[in-house]
């Protein structure tokens, strides 16, 4: 069913899609461009709203003591966490969205606000012709003497680099290139005076079997994080290699009890996914097994149970003010066979650290999606795992969380007195360039998306209206343009593994001047039903379309679906 939205706005804290500088204040009314210097051909949308369901928790009762799984929804895959003297920091991967690598701040482990972007300046990293699902891969955040770190890798850009600031909201450096180091995934593990690189890559000598991956370590300057050392292979291909385990990776180092604890995930980022432990005294190794491999999967669980987590691991570990240690990791839900809408996502466990070896999950236990609080209250107002309501007449600009596609939007996007002037680029969603979207992650299985657009600024020529994305030939879109005797062409589209098709059409007369035009997506699951309303009536688009292609298990690729105001001309590639 159809619903239009009524809740209160949010206050957003800008982040500057354009070429602007970081750490950019709130975006007031007077700070934005004013509707008389808005472009010409601009289109003007007014508001955008979304609201979502998790049904996993539609017989689990709230529960004031307990945080709820995922801690945060949406594509947010490969968490990293530390902690520092003001709190904990967690970092993401965003592929080739820009602003890329968000920057989330806890004081308590519980409530978690995103208060930047890594990579929020142009010509930072060049995306320029990249695949979605490219781009920078798996963040390792770290915080050591004052000064914080961000290792990462740029697939195929320049490879493995590190960022630093003082502030973890930025400004963050430019980056500083690893040559010696290959692969992806390095992390950066400080230890009395010395420092060590640890990452994934090509094992020595020609692979044994697809997927036979190795992780090494290097000891590197620690102030430059240059190597200053022979890199060496600490596992090799896995816990057991004679089980030609897969895809081992995300590496981190902890120091404890004497040990050196390495911790990776092993089988892959799809449903055999897991985390695995060995440890050793020496932090160049022999790294030996420990005896209760993995600590972390779902993979042994019945495909059939209800509202399932899946593709358990990439985990990362952090110690609390009072020594407990908890895990940071990514899973995902999916609403039928290994289809899921929404990405990997970002889930928290206890890690049960009374015995030698550190446990996250015992096997054959399902991922539980509440948890005793650490501070023993719930997370604030806007914790959305259950569900959430948003709205904005994008007054105060873009929060932290809008993307762009690979680059900065520009002059494109303006933000004035009556909303969002969108003007088309040279790109459509369909190349390899920046077109002109706007895009927020989709959260939630079940999920309502609302756009309002002033009818009298839409288009003669090219389109504009409500996109649903996934990459570049898996999206789906509500648009109009203007048609003759002041009339309004809406089109359905989608594209399900090549280009968009035109899946109907209809033409819209009289419309109320003093109305928007509004454009709804609908999404249940692997269905989603697009409408609009104008004159305050409501009327369905075309047919239910298939969502399963918003899956990576369709689409392939590593990120979640997003949606946002979307503009192109005619003229376009």
């Amino acid at each position: 069913m159809i619903r239009l939205f009524g809740t209160t706005a949010l206050l957003l804290t800008s982040v500057c899609l354009q070429a602007c500088q970081p750490q950019a204040g709130n975006a007031s009314v007077e700070e934005v461009a004013s509707d008389a210097a808005a472009d010409s051909g601009a289109v003007l949308f007014t508001e955008i709203g979304y609201e979502g369901q998790n049904p996993a928790f539609e017989n689990l009762p709230e529960n004031d003591t307990a945080i709820e799984n995922p801690i945060l929804t949406g594509f947010y895959p490969d968490p990293s966490i530390t902690k520092s003297d003001d709190g904990y920091y967690m970092v993401h991967s965003t592929f080739a969205f820009f602003p890329g690598i968000p920057v989330f701040h806890s004081e308590d482990l519980v409530s978690w606000t995103q208060i930047g972007n890594a990579i929020d300046r142009e010509g930072m990293l060049d995306f320029e012709g990249l695949g979605m699902s490219r781009g920078v891969f798996a963040p390792t955040i770290e915080y050591h003497d004052g000064t914080y770190y961000i290792l990462n890798t740029c697939v195929d850009c320049e490879g493995n680099f590190y960022l630093t600031a003082t502030d973890p909201a930025g400004p963050w450096s430019d980056p500083v290139w690893l040559p010696d180091v290959g692969g992806i995934d390095p992390s950066v593990f400080f230890d009395q005076g010395k420092a060590y690189v640890i990452n994934n890559d090509a094992p020595v000598g020609e692979p044994l079997y697809e997927g036979h991956r190795a992780v090494w370590i290097r000891e590197v300057n620690p102030e430059t994080l240059q190597s200053i050392g022979e890199a060496k292979v600490i596992i090799n291909g896995g816990i057991d290699i004679t089980q030609e385990p897969v895809w081992i990776e995300g590496p981190h180092i902890y120091a404890k009890d004497g040990w050196y604890y390495l911790s990776a995930a092993e089988g892959g980022t799809s449903v055999n996914h897991s985390q695995v432990i060995l440890r050793s005294r020496d932090v160049m190794g022999p790294y030996t097994p420990g005896p209760n491999n993995p600590v972390l999967t779902q993979r042994d669980l019945p495909e059939n149970r209800p509202f399932p987590i899946t593709s358990a691991g990439h985990a990362d570990y952090v110690q609390d003010d009072d020594g407990n240690w908890w895990a940071a990791f990514l899973a995902v839900q999916p609403y039928e066979g290994n289809h899921y809408n929404t990405g990997r996502e970002t889930f928290f466990l206890p890690v049960d650290w009374s015995g030698e070896w550190p446990v996250i999950l015992p096997a054959g236990e399902e991922i539980p999606r509440q948890i005793p609080s650490p501070t023993g209250v719930a997370a604030k107002d806007g914790h959305s795992a259950r569900g959430l309501s948003w709205q904005s007449d994008f007054s105060d600009g873009l929060g932290f969380e809008w993307m762009s596609l690979r680059d900065p939007l520009g002059e494109a996007a303006q933000f004035t007195e009556s909303g969002l002037r969108l003007t088309a680029t040279d790109s459509t969603v369909e190349d390899l360039g920046t077109p002109a979207y706007l895009a927020r992650r989709i959260k939630h299985r079940d999920a309502e998306m609302s756009l309002s657009v002033d009818a009298k600024t839409l288009p003669e020529s090219g389109k504009a209206g409500l996109m649903v994305f996934q990459n570049a030939t898996h999206w789906m879109s509500l648009t109009a343009r203007a048609s003759e005797g002041g009339a309004v062409e809406l089109l359905l589209e989608q594209a399900n593994g090549g280009e968009g098709e035109i899946v109907a059409s209809l033409s819209v007369s009289e419309l109320d001047d003093a109305s928007p035009l509004i454009f709804t997506a609908d999404m249940a699951g692997p269905d989603i039903q697009f409408a609009f309303q104008s004159n305050g009536e409501t009327q369905t688009v075309g047919p239910v379309l298939d969502a399963r292609g918003l899956s990576t298990q369709t689409a392939g690729g590593f990120i979640g679906a997003v949606y946002g105001p979307y503009m192109e001309n005619d003229a376009a590639p």
